[in-house]
């Protein structure tokens, strides 16, 4: 009878280790197939990674690229219902206003949070999870690849002795962003110097100023990412009081950029960074 039962023994403790096995562990899931976006930087990196056959819906500020399937649904206000109407495998959102997250799981609709990046290596890590999760983890290191050396070689381009300054203007409000955020970082790696900083006494990242203190500042560039939102330009800049006596205005200091690539954390913050390069190279030109 021993003869039987070690045996019996070992093959009953196989099955048990192999039914206690999580399988989730040993394989990788599968690609989503079905992918809604929330985010209108996360539809631009799934496209730029090749993964824009995947996406079924995005939200309506999701404007770029042209061929994104814009819907109406709200990434301030997301409608559970709604986005599970799209049968989605999977849904990327950078903010949660309310109980986005949770309604999606109590639906069993797996989620993807990537809030605004605060540095590049964010834009980098994101481009990697959306490659992960979308079968296109090549695609997303190469692009990540080439952004990497696209903005070192803007970066290691001659610079002015002086470092010349500059004035962000998120509103005609007069909200600007400081060296420490998102954008204000890659103004850095041009070597630029923000006028905002010395403004942002509660150290929120953005500080509300004054006309006189941009007067006081004396910018020598004025970037607007306020032309779409509110109809900001060199022209109604030039028209503000004070400010045609600035050198930014005097000098075509003054540039407007897409209110979209100034805002967003995608691959399209090389071409935000080589419109600004080119800005400070021209400046350079007339000063030398």
């Amino acid at each position: 009878m021993r003869r039987f039962l070690v045996p019996l023994l070992l093959l009953l403790a196989l099955l048990a280790a192999g039914c206690g096995r999580d399988e989730s562990t040993s394989q990788e899931a599968a690609p989503a197939e079905r992918i809604v976006s929330l985010s209108p930087t996360a539809t631009e990196m799934l496209f730029a990674i090749g993964a824009g056959g995947q996406v079924v819906a995005v939200d309506s500020n999701s404007n770029y690229p042209a061929e994104a399937p814009k819907t109406e649904l709200s990434a301030y206000q997301p409608n559970i219902e709604a986005i599970a109407g799209y049968k989605p495998d999977l849904v990327v959102y950078s903010d949660d206003p309310g109980e986005l997250k949770a309604g999606l799981d109590k639906l069993s609709i797996p989620a993807l949070k990537q809030p605004a990046a605060t540095s590049l290596e964010d834009t980098y890590a994101q481009l990697d999870q959306l490659g992960k999760a979308t079968g296109h983890v090549d695609e997303a290191g190469q692009l990540a690849a080439t952004m990497r050396t696209e903005i070192e070689k803007i970066a290691a381009a001659d610079r002015p002795e002086r470092p010349l300054t500059y004035y962000h203007e998120l509103d005609k409000n007069l909200y600007s962003a400081t060296s420490k955020t998102f954008i204000g970082q890659l103004y850095d790696q041009l070597g630029m110097k923000n006028i905002a900083d010395a403004a942002d006494k509660q150290a929120s990242g953005y500080p509300q100023l004054s006309a006189e203190y941009v007067i006081k500042a004396d910018p020598d560039l004025i970037f607007l990412a306020d032309t779409k939102c509110c109809a900001q330009s060199a022209k109604t800049v030039a028209a503000r009081d004070g400010w045609d006596k600035l050198t930014a205005v005097r000098t075509g200091g003054v540039v407007e950029l897409d209110d979209d690539v100034a805002s967003r954390w995608g691959p399209r913050v090389v071409d935000f960074l080589k419109v600004v390069a080119a800005k400070v190279q021209a400046l350079e030109a007339v000063g030398s």
